[in-house]
């Protein structure tokens, strides 16, 4: 069949009054999220308890962002609570892991157990005085990268860790450190660590005091697989919870490629996904 001119016509003009498809986002691996659901054991922090934030609420949220699998971290409010985190990850599937806080005697079995259920990384929260020695984070850290296969997380002001890069830098694991190092006197201290292979979580940008587009652009510059972008979601005790503009701000900052990377693959790579 051959269509007039007029038809032709037509069929354009009902072309461009058609609504452009809605593009799905790019998808994002959130690599610092918490689940905070009071039907698990929960415990104050310096006088801190967060208020609920169950998994659905997560999902509501990061869902329209693109975010197709992600890291559920253990905060300070979790203590060594395992319960929670293997509800989350089994409620989850596959794509999602977990990054857990144990106590320094934990058998090798459990570790090989959390391992098993998705666990992939084990966090030392500095900065809310859940550690002191760093002699102990190494100790704790090899084994469980022996037992578990886990690398380790830190939560500090990076700038505290300047007496320790290098004991740091010999881990068996590439080090993983929380929320840009959050200072700004921090930053070269976390640029040395990454030229060790270390990674650094692009997140928290509404609690760190430094400037963000410059850490991202620094530490970028000093390796291209270091940055993993996550949420923070829901951003306890930050001054500015998470936006979207945080996922532009990214983009916007280091470009398509480099961008990807931070936002999807370097983190699915760091937990062996």
């Amino acid at each position: 069949m051959t269509l007039s001119r007029r038809g032709l016509l037509a069929m354009g003009a009902a072309l461009v009054a058609a609504p452009a498809a809605a593009q799905a986002p790019e998808p994002i691996f959130d690599s610092h999220l918490h689940i905070i659901d009071p039907a698990y054991p929960l415990v104050e922090n310096q006088g801190y308890m967060p208020p609920p934030f169950a998994l659905p609420a997560y999902l509501a949220a990061a869902r329209p962002l693109g975010v197709q699998g992600g890291a559920v971290v253990s905060g300070s409010f979790h203590g060594f609570d395992q319960t929670y985190l293997l509800a989350a990850l089994q409620a989850l599937g596959a794509g999602w892991v977990g990054v857990t806080q144990v106590p320094a005697d934990i058998p090798d079995a459990e570790i090989a157990s959390l391992s098993r259920a998705g666990v992939r990384a084990l966090r030392f929260n500095m900065f809310r005085g859940r550690i002191d020695s760093v002699d102990e984070l190494v100790a704790l850290a090899s084994r469980a990268h022996a037992v578990g296969g886990w690398h380790p997380e830190i939560y500090a002001d990076a700038a505290a860790l300047a007496p320790h890069v290098a004991k740091l830098q010999r881990l068996p694991a590439p080090l993983m450190i929380d929320h840009l190092g959050m200072t700004e006197t921090g930053l070269p201290v976390v640029l040395d660590l990454v030229a060790a292979g270390a990674r650094v979580k692009a997140t928290g940008f509404g609690r760190v005091t430094m400037d963000v587009p410059k850490a991202l652009e620094a530490i970028a510059a000093k390796s291209p697989d270091a940055l993993v972008f996550g949420t923070d979601m829901p951003s306890t005790r930050a001054r500015r919870p998470f936006e979207t503009g945080d996922i532009d701000l990214v983009k916007r900052v280091l470009g398509p490629e480099l961008a990807r990377k931070a936002l999807w693959e370097n983190a699915r790579r760091a937990y062996r996904i």
